[in-house]
């Protein structure tokens, strides 16, 4: 999984929001997290589109907040800046291959669409466990929990191999 600028930016971007508690300019913005004027236009307007934040026009206007940060969602931003890991049913017509006009040759005995699937799901899960207010405390109970599982070498996930009877 690879984590895009958008994504990146954009989420700086509503924590710098949440921070301010009152209505910021584009431009307060771009200075503050030092990315271009444009860019923040782009992203911010991204965000008002999918509901997190809302503008407010004239002189005291600005961009703030359409909901407190302890109801924005990580998982739900990301997915408004991005692209999910797994996006079914497209993910395989756009991955059939490049001298394919047709389906994927795998659909009937596919094992990678169902572990992306899962993936995507197990992502977003624990995504949307984490709010803005939890970014902005640097409280993340879900992210404590893995590095202590990591940390004890306790698996995440055990694997027993199947046997080929």
């Amino acid at each position: 999984m690879k984590i895009t600028a958008q994504e990146e930016y954009g989420v700086r971007c509503l924590l710098r929001l949440a921070r301010a508690g009152q209505s910021l300019t584009i431009p307060e913005i771009a200075q503050a997290e030092n990315l271009s004027t444009p860019y923040v236009g782009k992203l911010l307007g991204v965000l008002r589109q999918a509901g997190f934040i809302e503008s407010v026009r004239g002189r005291a206007g600005g961009y703030h907040l359409a909901r407190p940060a302890n109801e924005i969602r990580l998982g739900s931003v990301m997915l408004a800046l991005g692209e999910p890991l797994f996006d079914d049913p497209g993910y395989c017509e756009r991955h059939a291959g490049p001298e394919t006009t047709g389906p994927c040759v795998h659909t009937d005995s596919c094992s990678l669409r169902e572990l992306w699937q899962t993936l995507e799901h197990w992502l977003r899960h624990t995504l949307d466990q984490i709010t803005l207010e939890d970014l902005l405390n640097q409280y993340i109970p879900v992210i404590m929990r893995l590095k202590e599982q990591l940390r004890d070498e306790v698996p995440l996930l055990q694997l027993t191999p199947l046997s080929r009877s």
